[in-house]
């Protein structure tokens, strides 16, 4: 990803002669309850997420049929629900978690999930981290 104007550009993913279609969530803003410190276990903090998954295309065409696609939709209401699961440590444990969500469609080859807190310092934008993952299955 790149940033432009504090905008998280997408990744160019989508790739016709590998049959990758790119499939996003882009700057979702939940309460977390996340990090180390004991004031950090009393109060939710802002993380942002942005979710790259590189989706394997079917060769039929989609013909607008919901059941052909990875839903961004379910993608979306799994990482809120981590995101309310309790407390985590770190923000690599919830980026695992995230990926680990988006690994579960075996469409999808590869996913990149970057978590970022929103105000840990007031003179930086956020932190966090960025991570990539495999898809567990066999390729085809």
């Amino acid at each position: 990803m790149t940033r432009s104007a504090n905008v998280v550009q997408p990744l160019r993913i989508a790739d016709a002669k590998k049959a990758l279609r790119h499939v996003f969530v882009r700057d979702l803003v939940l309460a977390c309850r996340i990090g180390i410190y004991e004031r950090e276990k009393q109060t939710p903090q802002r993380v942002r997420i942005n979710l790259d998954l590189a989706v394997r295309e079917d060769v039929r065409p989609i013909g607008d049929d919901y059941d052909k696609v990875v839903c961004y939709e379910q993608i979306v209401t799994k990482a809120r629900g981590i995101a309310e699961d309790g407390h985590v440590n770190l923000v690599e444990t919830l980026a695992e978690r995230l990926a680990d969500i988006c690994l579960q469609d075996p469409r999808v080859r590869s996913c990149r999930v970057r978590v970022e807190k929103l105000d840990v310092f007031a003179d930086a934008l956020s932190v966090g981290v960025e991570i990539e993952r495999d898809s567990p299955f066999e390729e085809n």
